[in-house]
């Protein structure tokens, strides 16, 4: 994979674990004097609220409670890996970068055209195995812990405190708010509405995984009407997601064939980012009937055969997020000749 050149810093809204180490030290007197206001910033926004400490474990324990095989939450079969390929009986994975324009018109992009054998092979992973608010892991970090031979970040479920959360099959979150994506146990893929529904229902009808951010891109291969006018969570924190931004999607092309996009972006000469509606179209051309974006900016991130693969802070450096979706199956895996 092509290691693109360093550019200028990130403007990140999502502050990092770092960050929020060196502004707990140094705002701490000052909270003292300034009280509530800021006391309750740094509560909601910086400090970690753990509320499951091993996801892990209670995953297998719920596991074991309902009766799930081991194969549905398997880590991974054993595969062939290149630098840009992987395949195993759980999934083929081929990775390529895309360049398109030039000068500071100049969009770099990563595509992950993913097949699975079955749904439950993509998994979700919080940072630290941890779930709550706050918490916050490189990308990377996160995929080696899980044995990630593929990794994205995912909707950052961790800054905020609605949405439905649904990971590997068990319901975390149930306080709807907006479009969400859902994958189910049989391939099948939805936007669904999370205000019409709730995580037991949609467990029950077989959901394995959702994501809460937003917007929906592709309903149907069609282009969702407003896409370039929507806002996402511009909450203290944040900031319009318009605009030529660095972005993650996720795409369906067919049941159990995915495309996952990382792009760059805020690094002229390399890599501009994109509109909504510009990877609305990259998405529409890479054959996806759904498509949905991830949370973008420094976030943006790909990890494969435990390498990173784009630059997402313009610099060779991630920027922490709260989960990640991911195949497994790195360690297992075998390194093809002349790879």
């Amino acid at each position: 994979m092509t290691t693109p050149p360093p550019a200028g810093p990130d403007p990140a809204p999502h502050p990092g674990r770092r960050v929020r180490r060196i502004l707990l030290a140094s705002t701490a007197t000052f909270v003292l004097a300034a009280g509530g206001t800021t006391a309750w910033a740094l509560d909601r926004f910086v400090i970690d609220h753990v509320e499951i400490a091993d996801v892990s474990a209670y995953e297998a324990a719920l596991a074991v409670a309902d009766g799930t095989t081991d194969t549905t939450r398997s880590s991974g079969a054993a595969g062939t890996l290149t630098a840009t390929t992987y395949t195993s009986d759980d999934a083929s994975i081929e990775i390529s970068t895309v360049v398109t324009g030039t000068g500071d018109d100049k969009v770099t992009y990563y595509v992950a055209d993913v097949v699975l054998s079955d749904a439950t092979v993509l998994r979700s992973a919080f940072a630290d195995d941890a779930y709550g608010t706050n918490i916050t892991q490189d990308t990377s970090d996160i995929a080696a812990a899980h044995d990630a031979v593929l990794a994205i970040n995912g909707d950052y479920y961790g800054f905020r405190d609605t949405g439905i959360v649904i990971r590997n099959g068990v319901a975390y979150r149930d306080e709807g708010a907006r479009q969400a994506l859902a994958f189910y146990r049989d391939g099948h893929v939805e936007v669904v509405d999370e205000t019409t529904t709730t995580a037991d229902e949609l467990v029950a009808a077989g959901v394995w995984n959702t994501l809460s951010f937003g917007p929906a891109l592709l309903q149907d291969g069609q282009v969702v009407e407003g896409v370039e006018d929507v806002e996402v969570d511009t909450n203290v924190g944040n900031h319009s997601i318009q605009g030529e931004q660095p972005r993650t999607a996720i795409g369906v092309v067919d049941e159990n064939h995915l495309v996952l996009v990382v792009v760059d972006g805020r690094s002229p000469g390399y890599s501009a980012g994109v509109t909504l509606p510009g990877l609305t179209e990259i998405m529409q051309g890479l054959g996806a009937q759904t498509a949905y974006n991830l949370d973008g900016g420094g976030s943006s991130t790909m990890v494969f055969g435990g390498e990173l693969v784009n630059d997402p802070l313009g610099r060779g450096q991630e920027r922490g997020t709260s989960d990640v979706l991911y195949v497994g199956g790195l360690a297992a895996a075998s390194t093809a000749a002349g790879a």
